[in-house]
């Protein structure tokens, strides 16, 4: 299911993500509850749909630390007849309780964010980070990188923290951006979720 992004300045946007429970490995259960499955389906249905990146669950509202990332991946043999020169694809990734366990250096880059269609500004992120966390299936995974991956990792845990990256900016800026916003609010105006080929963020549009 496609699920609302909720659009800056939403409080629940400025909230921290409490943990998801997981249930102890000498169960008979599976290690998370059936609705966790169900919401970070919806997140990658929702991320793909929107042309994003990345999605944190705080941004279709749930106070949960969860995130889903689009990640390059070589192509398997099988694969690489039908993708013409192409040897990598990107394959949503689900993460349970990440962290950041390490950072590399600096880079000033520039973002978007689902929350804030349309709106972008230069940030500086580092240029690697390694993270830790749960796979869906309650595993114990890994997984770092550096340039886009990296700052996409750092911009979708931050928001489990309740930080959106326009907290980064100047207060000027910041409160600039949130005029704009609030009218947009005003009007009516929400994500478009029609373009799901898009490359990078689409644009807001009045409510059909």
């Amino acid at each position: 299911m496609i699920r609302e992004i909720l659009i800056w300045p939403s409080p629940v946007l400025a909230r921290k993500c409490e943990e998801v429970s997981i249930r102890p490995e000498y169960s008979s259960a599976p290690p998370f509850h059936e609705d966790i499955h169900r919401l970070l389906n919806d997140m990658v249905e929702t991320m793909i749909a929107n042309g994003g990146a990345g999605l944190a669950a705080p941004q279709v509202g749930f106070n949960l630390r969860l995130v889903t990332l689009m990640v390059e991946a070589p192509l398997a043999d099988s694969e690489k007849a039908e993708a013409g020169r192409a040897r990598t694809k990107f394959v949503p990734v689900k993460l349970v309780n990440p962290r950041i366990v390490e950072r590399k250096g600096s880079q000033l880059v520039r973002e978007g964010c689902l929350s804030m269609p349309g709106y972008f500004e230069m940030v500086r992120r580092s240029t690697y980070v390694r993270v830790v966390a749960k796979n869906e299936m309650g595993a114990d995974i890994e997984i770092g990188g550096d340039g886009k991956l990296a700052q996409a990792l750092q911009h979708e845990l931050e928001h489990l923290d309740g930080v959106c990256f326009i907290d980064h900016l100047s207060i000027l800026k910041k409160n600039l951006a949130r005029q704009k916003f609030v009218k947009a609010k005003a009007k009516g105006l929400r994500y478009r979720a029609d373009k799901p080929d898009a490359q990078d963020f689409t644009e807001i549009a009045p409510v059909a």
